[in-house]
């Protein structure tokens, strides 16, 4: 027989079974994992831990004793009972992947909940065991990067289509301008000219906002004050958004230099004021404002397009009907309106000045709920060099002409007959050739200067840039104008131009090649 236990090793047993209760309770209690025990017949609570205690906030605890239809709404608490039954009555562990639960201040949680019934030796469910995990965040999280995946799809789409498209408005918008310069002003036909013309230029900028949201458009970044930037818009916004809304202008007071190009920054601005004035019935008030903000590695935990660093905050608000939180998980989205006004917009604004920002390293967040209003808030990078100055550039006619000798590549015929006219008609002598070997030939048995090669960027046999490092070899000081309407990388990376790159985005105008062409010549670019 064994021996019996002393007193003292007895005294040691309760002392050792009360720390090992001890421990069990403050492991539990401390588990971030709510916890919870109801007793098998009458599914009251009897045992929390503090993570389930603070489901109902910290000032009013649930009490023991109760069951779920004290505690819950009864459409909740009828779900709640309705998978501890089930789990009871079949003996068996049942996994909820994700059930709501809301909180004591009316919040709902996403939730993934394990019900497990607790046995007596005859295999009779005497408790059921509750663990619910909190994976409200989780499922934020997965649902932005399901959105950020959608729209790189949408956004490689629109890229794959733009080359194409673009040649062809570039032929219809050219020759417009070709016919209507040829015409007089007061002739019927200019009209319908005029009506061609101007259709062509919304699809061309319907291509440019997809590119934008591609992040394919291409720009021509430099350090700007933004703050500088947007004060010479303000008074074009006023006239934009109406007399009946109030426009506040409210800078930052320091300087807030960013590197992008000003044609993007002018975008999104625009976007945003637009949507800000729709979204306002009857008049109301547009803040625009500017900071700069540090962003450390907390704040970017929950926002996984953010990323830590210094920015230039830019912030549109509005105090109009807002939107709710499915409608703005959408907003980015082309061609999603929440206007049912026709001729209001294409639902491309808000998707352009996503692209436009994610094109330049920063992030965009949004603050909505209906009645509110909605906010805006861009983030982007704050540079650490001097700002540049604004440069403004509006050449007259007169300074549009030439008389340099210009080489012209582009394998495309239509477009290549109708630059060899335009670039006549300023003046020009213009050397065309659909093939990159035919320009290398030409250029080599030439016995002139030639000033600049105007070349496609995307050809058969060779790209624009291998072209131009030839026909360089022929002649060292030639300059170099690229044109195309979906470049590939192969001047531009993520959309920003190589430095010192000179590009001119198909489909152009008359007037814009005319100017783009002597500012290369003049060294003005």
């Amino acid at each position: 027989m064994a021996e019996k236990p002393t007193y003292e090793e007895l005294i040691n047993r309760i002392h050792e079974l009360e720390m090992s209760e001890e421990f069990l309770n403050t492991i539990i209690e401390h588990i971030p994992m709510l916890i919870f025990v109801k007793e098998a017949e009458s599914l009251k609570f009897i045992r929390f831990n503090k993570t389930a205690d603070r489901l109902k906030g910290t000032d009013q605890e649930i009490a023991l004793g109760k069951t779920d239809y004290d505690i819950f709404p009864k459409k909740e608490a009828d779900a709640f009972v309705a998978r501890d039954r089930e789990a009871l009555n079949a003996n068996t562990i049942i996994d909820i992947p994700e059930e709501m639960i809301r909180t004591g201040n009316n919040l709902k949680r996403i939730y993934h909940t394990r019900k497990i019934p607790i046995l007596d030796k005859e295999g009779r469910p005497l408790y059921l065991l509750g663990i619910s995990e909190d994976i409200t965040e989780r499922k934020r999280l997965e649902e932005q990067l399901l959105q950020s995946r959608k729209m790189e799809s949408i956004g490689r789409l629109a890229g794959g289509v733009a080359h194409d498209f673009n040649n062809m408005l570039a032929v219809i918008i050219g020759n417009a301008d070709i016919a209507l310069a040829e015409l007089d002003a007061d002739m019927p036909l200019g009209k319908h000219l005029q009506d061609i013309r101007k259709a062509a230029q919304r699809s061309a900028d319907l291509t440019s906002q997809l590119l934008a949201f591609a992040r394919k458009q291409i720009a021509a970044p430099r350090v700007l004050d933004l703050n500088e930037v947007l004060a010479g818009m303000i008074k074009m916004l006023r006239i934009l958004i109406g007399e009946d809304i109030d426009l506040a202008w409210m800078p930052v007071s320091a300087i807030c230099p960013v590197k992008m190009d000003p044609s993007q920054i002018d975008q999104i601005l625009v976007n945003l004021c637009i949507n800000a004035r729709d979204a306002i019935t009857d008049g109301g008030r547009i803040t625009i404002e500017t900071d700069i903000v540090s962003i450390d590695e907390a704040y970017c935990a929950g926002n996984p397009e953010a990323k830590p660093g210094d920015f230039v905050m830019l912030s549109v608000s509005d105090n109009g009907h807002g939107m709710n939180a499915e409608t703005v998980q959408k907003i980015f989205e082309p061609f999603f309106s929440t206007k049912k006004t026709e001729n209001k917009g294409t639902g491309l604004g808000l998707a352009t000045v996503y692209g436009i920002v994610k094109q330049n390293g920063g992030f965009i967040n949004v603050y909505s709920e209906p009645g509110v209003g909605a906010t805006f808030k861009v983030y982007l990078p704050r540079q650490k060099k001097d700002v540049e100055p604004i440069r403004q550039s509006s050449a007259s006619p007169a300074q549009r002409q030439g008389f340099e000798t210009v080489l012209l590549v582009e394998d495309e015929s239509s477009i290549l007959s109708m630059a060899i006219l335009m670039l006549e008609k300023f003046g020009y002598s213009v050397l065309a050739f659909s093939s990159p070997s035919q320009a290398i030939a030409a250029a080599e048995a030439h016995r002139g200067g030639i000033h600049l090669l105007v070349t496609d960027v995307v050809m058969p046999e060779m790209n624009g840039p291998l072209l131009a490092e030839k026909i360089r070899s022929f002649h060292p000081e030639i300059k170099i104008l690229f044109m195309s309407g979906y470049t590939e990388n192969v001047i531009a990376h993520h959309g920003v131009l190589d430095e010192g790159v000179n590009f001119i985005q198909k489909p152009f105008s008359m007037d814009a090649l005319a100017e783009k062409v002597r500012a290369v010549l003049d060294g003005a670019t």
